[in-house]
């Protein structure tokens, strides 16, 4: 990866009228900003369809897409839906994301396309089993999965009834029998999805961006990954977690964090060869440029919970197998891009997996203040082979953490920049892409210098997470200028044939 620097911001926060952002035209107007700012990364969240607390990192699938992405506009465009259709849909805040009225409107209209598409599916055929042939390996499983979530009460594919659970092969086959329009329905939203995901990706690429994914390290348990391969997590006979992920107590919480997802059996991978891992890497890097892998120290070893417990106080450090299944992806890659998420207490085990495949890890100048001078998070302490943030999406934005910062944190801000307070904002960020961390990333909010009620995500909250959104009035032209400057000075450009 050149030096280079982006942009995060998720597909949700962008800009349109339909309460959420989509693959349409914002989605395109946005790759045409960091084009003009010469950003070579569009950083996004996990793209996959949520359920509860609609958080991108719980979702239905790894591999399907957020149907909530998929731009409207563009299906009247494409003749499935009529002129006039979108007119009837009800008023949408534009500042958040409403996400039950936003599915509720969205999956009627999406009903709508699908019988179009079936009426007019001459014109689509050709396209469409190109699409099943490529994508058939996991959409079966995701497309059914749904169409019995929804037959079952919308319950968890454990509490089904018995051969459905344990996927009994006539059951399954007599399943896709009769739930074959639902099935059906499944499959064109991803259709829709994919055909305008690749076609942003191709407009980007095409103007010199590069989408940078995220990956999960973990699965829900609500999903069809875990319901089609129950063998490679920590389960009983039942399809109930034995042990769950997390993190152990440290600093910021007595109990440590609970996450409630099944942990891998690497026992049990490493006889598959890993190859719903390999699967799920060579699908992100079609989808993605670039891939952050997030949790990446759970490759080296997890915090494994009894699955009993209330917190994550008693669990147990188990050693994992991430550097056979990376060793295993290089013979099929070469070179991985991928960035580790190696935030938090890191042990020189995990640095070393890191360091052994040439990933970049990952640096937040909000952590950087709380230490002395030799701390890693420090841009002077900095190795080439980083990304460096001014925050993620599970930091406060920049402006409310300098204002909630302590008294330690505001005297090492003021003896390391020496400027006015007021300016500490943009002296933060000009520290990122001066720093020789090859690359550098700022949230939106913090290019638009949001305070702390924009935040993205509260970590251990529920309530008001993921919906943020940006209005382009936000966007002043002194903030465009200030971003393609700072590009320019620190040698940023990357120049694209």
């Amino acid at each position: 990866m050149e030096r280079s620097s982006g942009v995060l911001m998720h597909l949700s926060s962008l800009p349109n009228q339909y309460g959420i952002g989509t693959l349409g035209k914002d989605a395109w107007e946005f790759v045409d900003f960091l084009a003009e700012t010469n950003q070579r990364l569009w950083q996004i969240l996990p793209v996959g369809p949520t359920g509860y607390g609609n958080s991108p990192y719980q979702s239905y699938s790894v591999f399907a897409g957020n149907l909530l992405f998929i731009s409207l506009e563009q299906l009247v465009e494409d003749g499935l839906l009529e002129d006039d259709r979108l007119a009837q849909l009800p008023e949408m805040s534009v500042h958040q994301v409403e996400y039950d009225l936003v599915l509720q409107e969205k999956t009627l209209v999406l009903r709508e396309a699908y019988e179009n598409f079936k009426l007019n599916f001459d014109d689509w055929k050709e396209d469409y089993y190109t699409f099943l042939g490529e994508h058939s390996w996991w959409l079966t499983d995701y497309a059914l999965f749904r169409a019995l979530k929804t037959d079952n009460d919308d319950l968890c594919w454990n509490a089904w009834p018995d051969k459905l659970r344990k996927r009994d092969s006539h059951v399954i086959d007599m399943a896709l029998l009769e739930q074959d329009d639902e099935v059906n329905y499944h499959r064109f939203v991803q259709f829709i999805f994919f055909r305008q995901w690749f076609q942003l990706k191709n407009y980007a690429n095409s103007k010199g961006v590069l989408i940078f994914g995220d990956l999960p390290l973990y699965v829900s348990l609500d999903s069809s990954d875990v319901w089609g391969n129950p063998d490679i997590f920590e389960l009983d006979e039942q399809g109930q977690m034995t042990r769950v992920g997390g993190v152990p107590p440290d600093y910021f919480s007595e109990t440590g964090q609970y996450w409630g997802c099944p942990v891998f059996d690497w026992d049990r991978l490493a006889e598959r060869e890993y190859d719903w891992w390999a699967a799920r890497i060579h699908f992100n890097l079609r989808m993605f440029d670039l891939v952050r892998i997030d949790h990446f120290r759970g490759l080296e070893s997890f915090w494994s919970i009894p699955a009993s417990e209330e917190t994550a106080i008693n669990g147990t450090w188990v050693p994992a197998k991430g550097r056979e299944m990376l060793r295993l992806l290089k013979t099929q890659l070469g070179d991985l891009p991928v960035v580790a998420e190696d935030l938090g207490i890191i042990t020189p085990e995990v640095e070393a997996l890191r360091d052994a495949f040439g990933l970049p890890g990952m640096k937040v100048l909000q952590f950087a203040f709380a230490g002395d001078e030799t701390d890693v998070n420090l841009p002077h302490n900095y190795g080439t082979n980083f990304a460096v943030y001014t925050g993620t999406h599970d930091n406060d934005t920049t402006l409310g953490w300098l204002k909630s910062a302590t008294k330690q944190e505001r005297k090492s801000l003021k003896k390391y920049y020496r400027g006015s307070w007021s300016s500490m904002h943009h002296r933060l960020l000009e520290s990122a892409w001066a720093s020789v961390a090859r690359i550098a990333i700022v949230p939106m909010q913090d290019l638009l210098e949001l305070d702390g009620k924009h935040r993205m995500n509260t970590p251990g909250t529920v309530e008001n997470n993921w919906e943020w959104r940006m209005e382009w009035k936000m966007l002043k032209k002194s903030q465009r200028d200030f971003l393609a400057e700072l590009t320019r000075k620190y040698n940023r450009v990357v120049n694209v044939q």
